[in-house]
């Protein structure tokens, strides 16, 4: 058979190839690179975080109020405690070490902020200051993709572990900056902050990033709201966190300009 015969048996397109969207193998989720489908997951990364998706998705449920995150939102959260869980294994990041309790803990209060606070409300822009291990501001970003969020981390290493996972789930809506918060001159219409260091200096600092008209959200424990004392906020009465026994999200909204 000659050349010609040779390549009209050729197929007329190349079958699509796989990439995987972090380079290491824990925690990989690969997708087509053409196309939005997903293939099936290594299944390293189910045994790496000891549950699978539809078990992360029953211990959000109490924290969305009978709302369920996505399968795409749950793709990206499974991913995000994979890397969460072996990051901590070298670095401290969290003192939570169980992955069923980070997803309650962590997961769950972000989401249930996420939803007390962006859902049927337009919001321009979002910046989590301090944000660590990245909550609540990398979970604000999986819930509502069309809102911008700025995670604020001045630790070089906590910096890194965010820009690591903000592009392992291809989270096209997130910046990260490894600065102080002191040192960040611009403002969103919504600044979140949980689990600070030096929680009332940190606290002003993230009200001078609130744009006029815009909301401060602090993710605290019941404890610490007698000790926000910032002007210009008007506050309504903190929304208790499903399923802890102390722990709140105390809204304040900037009445008059931002400083």
């Amino acid at each position: 058979m000659g050349r010609g015969c040779t390549r009209a048996l050729e197929p007329k397109t190349k079958p699509r190839r796989m990439r995987r969207i972090t380079k290491r193998s824990e925690g990989a989720v690969w997708r087509f690179v053409e196309g939005r489908e997903n293939a099936p997951r290594k299944t390293n990364q189910i045994d790496s975080i000891g549950m699978d998706e539809k078990k992360i998705s029953e211990l959000l449920e109490p924290y969305l109020g009978g709302e369920r995150l996505g399968a795409r939102q749950l793709e990206q959260v499974s991913a995000y405690l994979a890397l969460l869980l072996k990051w901590n294994a070298k670095m401290n990041l969290t003192a939570v070490r169980e992955p069923e309790e980070m997803v309650s803990r962590h997961f769950g209060e972000s989401l249930f902020a996420a939803r007390l606070l962006l859902k049927d409300t337009v919001v321009g822009g979002v910046i989590d200051l301090g944000s660590g291990a990245g909550f609540p501001g990398l979970p604000l970003a999986i819930y509502a993709p069309q809102i911008p969020v700025t995670l604020i981390e001045s630790q070089n290493k906590k910096a890194t572990f965010l820009k690591e996972v903000v592009r392992a789930l291809d989270l096209k809506n997130v910046k990260v900056f490894g600065v102080r918060g002191e040192d960040f001159k611009e403002s969103a219409e919504l600044v979140t902050m949980r689990a600070v260091e030096k929680f009332e200096q940190s606290a002003v600092v993230a009200s001078g990033m609130v744009s006029a008209g815009g909301r401060l959200a602090l993710l605290i424990g019941e404890g610490q709201v007698g000790r926000v004392a910032l002007s210009g906020f008007e506050w309504v009465a903190p929304a208790a966190v499903p399923k802890s026994a102390a722990r709140v999200v105390l809204v304040g909204k900037r009445v008059g300009e931002s400083s």
